[in-house]
């Protein structure tokens, strides 16, 4: 080792490039990304999803002509019920998860004791197929349904017959919701491109308010305050103000393709203090789930499936999220609840409310305590503790390894070789600072002053590099005339590197020509 210099105990990185800045990962983000994804396979096209109000949660699957029940905790299917003579195309629980409705493509609706699957009605009025079937959330004796021969149907579910047809569309009507603070009012939305907004009270199939959408509309939700709603159609998802009259509050154009379906869910207790805000989580045959939160008008959270996505379904208590693709593969999400959370939902449960649970307070370990030293590697630190980190163990390239010898010419001819611009620059920076690379310049054989030459010829006109590669192209011709006019080869060198120069420099002229014709322009234009 030389005398008054120290050894590198770290690699050298380029001065020139920038570094570049890794996003933060917000909160939200940290939240999404704890749900664990299963695959439920061996299904065909998932057009519906929907989750039990009660707990524990469990959804209905709608798949081919199956309607399939699974357990929201294991994730398994628990029914089966099979008898549609028809493709399944829509299911919705009733409020008090003791019904379910389903409606095939024969134009049959059907509902089913959940405990027995046996069906209970069959509700048969449609002449076409029917996609969507609704029971009120406020209303536990009467039934929504629409589908392609353009009619809406409001059902009296306990004497089987339909009490009331709104007939305002022009097109199949595919979907609807709904409200949730007045149970004589739902929606429905229609592939001519229009949603509208029904009371039941009013029996002159004329809706109080439509909105078009302008598109064939997939899906439409009210949204938990019941004045706003969100409607699904081509590649965005809008809402609408319908206290306002049906004026459009915003428009989300996230996705690429058509958007499918649209749910809303609550964003769960243990998020901090953005909890219980409800998002809207969309889903399209671009195989992307976006996250969005109404709020602030913006995108939250992003996720790619490789399939196209045609259902979405996330659970009353947080847990649970489920997306149908049109291959036939469930992807069911679940999150890991805290042990705070189950507290407060056993606290909360009606069923345990026999006797107050007793908490005790966990004493506060002091430095004076034998357990405050034997904590173990687990334990995490609170916000006052100063943790020491191991310091990583660096691993050094060769041309480093060189540099810490101080065999400088090594080096250079080592990371030349590599052909990695960046530790090349890095190098020779490295080596101006210590006044070598003049140097090492000098001291190059012929073969590798030809790999320093095509190292030349191919980066000193990237701007990146120039400022310290043209000085550098200059005094390597100045040092080495002698060997480059013996040698064809660096000879040839030459040649390219003055072509690249040249064509640099026509490139920057015509730049300046340009400049001086567009700056009287854009002065003119400022007056």
């Amino acid at each position: 080792m030389e005398e008054g210099k120290v050894e590198r105990r770290f690699p050298v990185k380029p001065k020139l490039k920038s570094k570049a800045r890794n996003p933060k990962q917000t909160s939200e983000s940290k939240y999404w990304s704890s749900f664990k994804t299963r695959q439920i396979p061996d299904l065909i096209s998932v057009p519906s999803l929907t989750f039990s109000p009660t707990h524990p949660h469990s959804f209905a699957a709608a798949h081919s002509a199956t309607l399939t029940l699974f357990s929201s905790q294991t994730l398994s299917p628990t029914a089966k019920i099979s008898s549609f003579s028809d493709a399944v195309s829509c299911a919705s629980f009733r409020s008090d998860a003791l019904l379910l409705a389903a409606s095939d493509l024969s134009g049959l609706v059907q509902v089913f004791d959940v405990k027995s699957r046996t069906a209970l009605r069959r509700l048969r009025s449609h002449t076409r197929p029917v996609r969507f079937v609704h029971f009120p959330v406020l209303d536990k004796l009467h039934l929504i349904s629409a589908g392609d021969d353009a009619l809406v149907k409001f059902w009296d579910v306990a004497e089987e017959t339909s009490v009331a047809e709104f007939t305002g569309h022009k097109d199949y009507v595919r979907c609807g919701d709904s409200s949730p603070v007045n149970s004589d009012v739902f929606i429905t939305g229609s592939y001519d491109h229009v949603v509208k907004l029904w009371d039941v009270r009013v029996r002159d199939s004329k809706s109080s308010v439509q909105v078009n959408h302008g598109a064939p509309v997939e899906d439409a939700v009210f949204l938990p305050s019941g004045g706003i709603v969100a409607t699904a159609g081509g590649n965005s998802v809008k809402l609408w103000d319908l206290i306002g009259g049906g004026r459009l509050l915003f428009s989300m154009e996230s996705h690429n393709k058509t958007v499918t379906s649209l749910c809303v869910g609550r964003i769960g207790n243990d998020f901090g203090e953005e909890s219980n805000q409800f998002r809207i989580m969309s889903v399209g045959l671009d195989g992307y789930l976006k996250v969005f939160d109404y709020g602030s008008f913006k995108v939250t959270h992003s996720m790619r499936f490789p399939a196209p996505l045609l259902s979405v379904g996330f659970s009353p208590d947080c847990s649970t999220r489920v997306i149908g693709t049109s291959n036939g593969v469930i992807y069911a999400s679940k999150r890991k609840v805290k042990e705070r959370e189950q507290e407060k939902e056993i606290e909360s449960s009606s069923f345990w409310r026999v006797a107050p649970v007793e908490r005790t307070e966990k004493s506060v370990m002091r430095p004076s305590h034998f357990r405050y030293f034997h904590r173990g590697q687990g334990e995490k630190p609170s916000a006052g503790d100063y943790l020491v980190m191991k310091p990583k163990k660096v691993k050094l390239a060769e041309h480093d390894k060189l540099l810490n010898k101080f065999e400088h010419a090594e080096a250079l001819v080592s990371v030349l070789e590599s052909k990695n611009p960046e530790n090349v620059l890095a190098v020779m920076e490295e080596l101006v600072a210590r006044k070598k690379l003049l140097k090492c310049v000098s001291n190059l054989g012929v073969e590798k002053l030809e790999l320093l030459m095509v190292f030349l010829h191919k980066y000193c006109t990237m701007p990146r590099y120039s400022s310290l590669l043209m000085g550098l192209s200059k005094k390597v011709l100045e040092m080495r005339a002698d060997d480059i006019i013996a040698s064809q080869a660096l000879k040839s060198h030459v040649r390219n590197l003055k072509r690249s120069v040249d064509e640099e420099i026509r490139v920057q002229q015509s730049l300046q020509e340009i400049q001086g014709i567009i700056s009287p322009l854009l002065k003119i234009a400022g007056r």
